[in-house]
């Protein structure tokens, strides 16, 4: 454990010195960094925005946030629940009527908090491109009555995309206005929040980042092949953009119990306390304890809370540790962004609060007692991909991911890659993908003895058992 500086002065001291560095490393064209501390604020910035136009980040440069997007959704619903509108466990479809999804008895039962806690259990990553009006969200809900149930509500955790449309939709539906227009008449505007976008057109009146991948062979960072997703999932967190100060305002906000550096009252501290509180733990293949209400509770118990979010080819990195009055915030656009994360947010988080991020997951040395990975072999279907595991004539696993058609749209190709026995129940990337080892999970036993389903931070079942 690092000691600790007596000011924000040696933070922004080394991101000064050490991130140029670090970006290079990691292959990250860009990054800007912001830490709050007591109130205080330090950002940073260094690299290129977009590598087609060598356009430099500045500390005003929008990034995305992706599902960080999320926290903001849950705000205002949450301001909804404030307000008495509506209940936590109110069934969705008292507020809206017309949702449905193809199970009657879900349909019926899933509520407010099944959705905030990713709790609902039907099919959670679709991202339908319904156009860019302001019926985008609309049409999206309507358009759900064939996904399937995956497990019953309130079973089981499993990140829930598709969920947090249906909360936008609420939320659109109770205040008659879009998502877009709540989050900044409601959020950012009593925040004081100044460079938000949540579409293209806003974002374009700001200095913004582009997202950069790598699918060819030659690993080269290019620019994604668009800079958003579907307005449709603007509430997932499609296109939510702002520059690192931003996110760190409302962060302010939370720290603060709800109120903004005006003083006025944005969300009630009660909700502020209810969105933390422990709701469904994670599986044991994830690298986080369990879940809020739309937030992560993260890191062996410390008390960093957060999200993540990834769009095409923006990652960022959101974490909170209430007891120190403490922000972190990393916005970036391509590369090996998960090592940038622990170089930066590790090293941060340590430094001023004297916490630790949960370490990558490294393969063993010896394969683990009771293994078997007949029982896992096969294909596990959701929307979004196939993913199925092989063994070769050599002994050795190994992955292939096809991506369903929304995902091959949006840039996803075909990988292969190597997993080797990392529980029980569990295998493990043999190579860091985009900087990390990925765990994968199992659960559930069929009458042969096969796995049921594939376990990430989705559930994701056995081909032949999504019905």
């Amino acid at each position: 454990m690092s000691s600790r500086p007596s000011s924000l002065a040696a933070t922004r001291a080394w991101l000064q010195d050490e991130l140029p560095s670090l970006l290079r490393r990691r292959r990250v064209p860009a990054a800007a960094v912001g830490v709050l501390r007591d109130g205080q604020v330090v950002d940073h910035a260094s690299g290129v925005l977009n590598l087609d136009t060598g356009v430099e980040a500045t500390t005003d440069a929008l990034f995305q946030v992706g599902s960080i997007t999320k926290l903001w959704t849950t705000d205002l619903v949450m301001q909804l629940v404030d307000e008495g509108r509506v209940g936590l466990d109110d069934e969705i479809i008292s507020h809206l009527p017309g949702f449905a999804v193809a199970d009657e008895e879900a349909t019926r039962t899933i509520t407010v908090r099944h959705l905030l806690s990713h709790t609902a259990g039907f099919e959670g990553d679709v991202f339908t491109d319904h156009g860019p009006g302001d019926d985008a969200v609309e049409r999206f809900v309507a358009s759900m009555g064939d996904l399937p149930q995956i497990f019953a509500p309130g079973e089981r955790f499993s990140y829930s995309n598709t969920g947090f449309a249906v909360l936008g939709r609420l939320v659109e539906v109770l205040h008659g206005t879009t998502w877009d227009r709540a989050l900044q008449e409601r959020l950012a505007a009593p925040m004081g929040l100044t460079h938000i976008a949540t579409t293209a057109y806003d974002a374009i009146r700001f200095r913004t980042a582009m997202g950069h991948i790598d699918p060819a062979p030659d690993h080269v960072l290019r620019p994604g092949p668009a800079w958003g997703m579907a307005r449709a999932s603007g509430p997932v967190g499609a296109m939510l953009s702002m520059r690192v100060r931003d996110l760190l305002g409302y962060a302010a906000m939370h720290l603060s119990g709800g109120v903004a550096h005006d003083g006025s009252r944005v969300v009630s501290a009660a909700s502020c306390a209810e969105v933390l509180a422990r709701q469904v733990d994670h599986p044991a293949s994830t690298r986080s304890d369990a879940r809020g209400l739309g937030w992560s509770l993260d890191d062996l118990g410390q008390g960093i809370v957060g999200h993540d979010g990834q769009t095409i080819g923006q990652s960022a990195f959101f974490r909170m540790v209430p007891e120190h009055g403490l922000a972190v915030a990393l916005l970036t656009n391509g590369g090996d962004t998960y090592g940038l994360y622990h170089d930066v947010v590790g090293h941060l988080l340590d430094d001023l609060a004297g916490v630790r991020i949960v370490p990558h997951p490294v393969p063993p040395r010896q394969p683990p007692p009771g293994f078997d990975a007949d029982r896992l072999l096969g294909t596990y279907r959701a929307r979004i991909v196939d993913w199925t595991l092989r063994r070769h004539p050599d002994g050795r696993l190994w992955v292939e991911e096809v991506p369903g058609p929304e995902a091959a749209a949006a840039g996803d190709e075909p990988v292969r890659y190597e997993v080797l026995p990392y529980a029980a129940d569990q295998v493990v990337t043999a190579d860091a993908l985009h900087g990390a080892h990925h765990v994968f999970g199992f659960t559930g036993r069929d009458p042969s003895g096969r796995a049921t389903h594939l376990t990430t931070s989705r559930v994701i079942p056995r081909a032949g058992l999504e019905a």
